[in-house]
């Protein structure tokens, strides 16, 4: 809280850096009884007016929207393909959504199916409600990173809310988070107005906005975005219990519980609507990723070693990253080292902001599980830390005093080597969003062609192969066109469709009629796969070359990973090459790269094992070639390492 005392005539560069309200912070045992809002100064004002920084992160967010990858195929087939299905009739069901487990509530998606309604008033063609609904959720991202922002610039420093816009506006982690269409982004909407309630103290406490908005994160967006609320509110509670009224204290809890339960039975009314039972979709959630046992539970989809987050989090956001993780550090440095009470109490708050970060980051690379969504709803406390780190690390070296090493480095070298590593850090950044784009956008780019008028209405199926799992949604097929998968080397259980029946069965029958062939333990149904392999389009065509030679394709057997068996083996016969002649066959016309754009999809593939060496014409010459240069070159040429020399022997006797 401020202090109602007289302020000094002046204030040092120290005391300018810790500022809340506009007043400095006095310590927690002077804290007033009540919180009535004290008599101070003006609030600081961000150094750049609040409808421009809206703009800035409305801009970004509009390109996030028209070019950033759909990166997790859950955002398609969990969230998507459901919307389609309410909007436009037919979609694509996961066993999640059977009425037998529901474990996705349907609120999230008619609030989308919603914004989406009004897209398609813009045009007749699907991908515009698609876009539509992109672009509505990069707004509201714009709108809750502006809020914070603006809060960060009041109750901090106007620094570090310029530090934390910069983070947000350029980091890849949030260009794809800002606009993906997934319950963890919804949280992460939510934790921003959260973090702005909690971090807003003008006019007394605002506990119970804020647990409203993390209840609301965690109820309508994802149940486990709950758990960074917890240093927020033992903040508050500390502080109100240091003003001996408990009756103030229970009415704002009780407050924030109240509105928390609000939107929790608004949920459970919309989804008991839908699966014609009672559902209360976030305790499914928790009970089946946590308390359903070693046979389910999200470790059965996969999982990733400890410092999955560590790596991934340096791609996404780099410098700001090791920024964020030496935040603690440096804020409890600062801490142990300032004489003055004002700016002990104003580390206090930041070292309290910047707790919740490590919280999520060390729970969730505790969980064998890991995917990169599950980082989002952390990403403001994130970039929060990153700015918090930066701001304190600039203030002490902007310092002029002589008597210390950092005061006595011009400060023009000092100005170049700051903003050489934050522009450094932004051109990694803006390098790796454009990577990205470019590399991995071809999902969104290669069914332009079905948006053409001749095929509107067109009944027809487009099989999905081996990369279903880049199929950008149902709004990318004209309105008579449906997916369907064809077997590929993935076994797990892929999607069903729901159903499209219409006459005697109400409203939105595939919502609450029982799926056949679903289940909560990924076993592969067979009859998601299309028997018959003579799709009219497919998205997985075989590469560009002759008619494949004759071969025997090898499987290993099933195995534990880390373990390995040694099995008498021998390599399956060669059939003979037709027509083969070491003078007349020339070499195959592979063509590395089609026309066109090049993008990377990993098409990784069997190999057919007479396919291993393929000899032709060239061959004698290359052969005369690598002789004479060993004969010459010896050592130098071709060395083995002992320890694989009975690979190499093995390698030499299978050819």
């Amino acid at each position: 809280m401020a202090s109602q005392q007289q302020e000094p005539t002046s204030k040092t560069a120290e005391d300018q850096t810790h500022i809340s309200n506009g007043a400095k912070l006095e310590p927690l045992s002077k804290i007033p009884k009540t919180y009535k809002k004290p008599k101070q100064k003006a609030p600081i004002e961000p150094p750049v007016p609040t409808i421009a920084i809206f703009y800035g992160f409305l801009l970004i967010n509009t390109l996030a929207a028209a070019y950033a990858p759909i990166q997790d195929c859950d955002e398609v087939f969990n969230y998507w393909e459901p919307t389609h299905y309410l909007n436009r009739g037919s979609g694509m069901q996961t066993w999640e959504y059977s009425p037998e487990y529901s474990i996705r509530s349907w609120l999230y998606i008619v609030i989308h199916a919603i914004i989406g309604k009004f897209g398609s008033l813009l045009s007749s063609r699907t991908t515009a409600e698609f876009y539509f609904i992109r672009l509505a959720l990069g707004a509201i991202c714009a709108l809750c990173e502006t809020r914070l922002f603006s809060t960060i610039c009041k109750t901090f420093n106007p620094r570090v809310g310029i530090m934390f816009g910069i983070v947000m506006v350029f980091s890849p982690g949030m260009f794809h988070a800002s606009v993906a269409y997934l319950p963890s982004s919804f949280s992460m909407y939510t934790t921003m107005l959260g973090m702005a309630a909690f971090m807003d103290w003008r006019g007394g406490l605002k506990t119970a906005p804020g647990m409203m908005w993390f209840g609301i994160g965690a109820t309508v967006g994802w149940p486990f975005s709950g758990a960074l609320i917890v240093p927020l509110l033992a903040e508050d509670l500390v502080l109100s219990s240091m003003t001996g009224d408990v009756s103030e204290i229970v009415y704002r809890l009780l407050d924030g519980v109240i509105r928390s339960l609000l939107a929790l039975v608004l949920q459970v009314a919309v989804d008991t609507f839908f699966f014609h039972k009672v559902t209360v979709v976030p305790w499914n959630i928790v009970y089946y990723n946590v308390f359903s046992g070693p046979s389910r539970g999200a470790n059965i989809f996969g999982t990733e070693p400890w410092d999955f987050y560590l790596r991934n989090l340096s791609l996404n956001f780099n410098f700001w990253f090791l920024l964020a993780l030496l935040a603690g550090p440096i804020l409890g440095l600062q801490f142990l080292l300032q004489g003055r009470s004002t700016t002990k109490a104003s580390s206090i708050r930041s070292m309290v902001f910047s707790t919740p970060f490590y919280i999520w980051l060390a729970v969730f690379s505790a969980q064998a599980h890991k995917e990169e969504r599950f980082m989002y709803p952390a990403y403001p406390f994130l970039a929060l830390n990153a700015a918090l780190a930066l701001h304190t690390i600039l203030a002490y070296v902007g310092s002029s005093d002589p008597a210390k090493l950092v005061g006595k480095i011009p400060a023009k070298l000092k100005l170049y080597i700051v903003g050489l590593c934050v522009i450094l850090a932004i051109d990694v950044s803006v390098a790796r969003t454009i990577g990205i784009i470019s590399a991995y956008g071809a999902p969104l780019q290669v069914y332009a062609p079905l948006q053409d008028k001749k095929y509107a209405g067109t009944e027809a199926n487009v099989c999905l192969g081996k990369e279903w799992y880049r199929f950008p949604s149902s709004y990318f097929l004209p309105s008579g066109m449906r997916a369907k998968f064809v077997k590929s080397a993935f076994n797990g259980l892929l999607p069903g469709q729901f159903t499209e029946a219409k006459t005697g069965f109400g409203f939105f029958p595939g919502t609450w009629l029982i799926p056949p062939g679903m289940n909560d333990q990924n076993i592969e149904d067979p009859s998601k796969h299309r028997k018959k392999r003579l799709p009219q389009r497919a998205n997985s065509p075989d590469p560009e070359k002759p008619t494949p030679r004759r071969g025997t394709a090898f499987k290993a057997p099933e195995r534990k990973p880390g373990v390995w068996t040694p099995v008498d083996f021998k390599r399956p016969a060669a059939a003979p090459y037709p027509d083969w002649d070491f003078h007349s066959t020339k070499p195959l016309p592979y063509r590395p790269f089609k026309y066109g754009p090049y993008h990377i999809t990993m098409g990784l593939r069997t190999m057919q094992w007479d396919e291993w060496i393929e000899l032709d014409n060239h061959y004698l010459k290359f052969h005369d070639l690598k002789k004479r240069r060993i004969e010459e070159r010896g050592d130098k040429c071709c060395q083995t390492a002992p320890e694989a020399y009975d690979g190499a022997v093995e390698l030499l006797e299978e050819l």
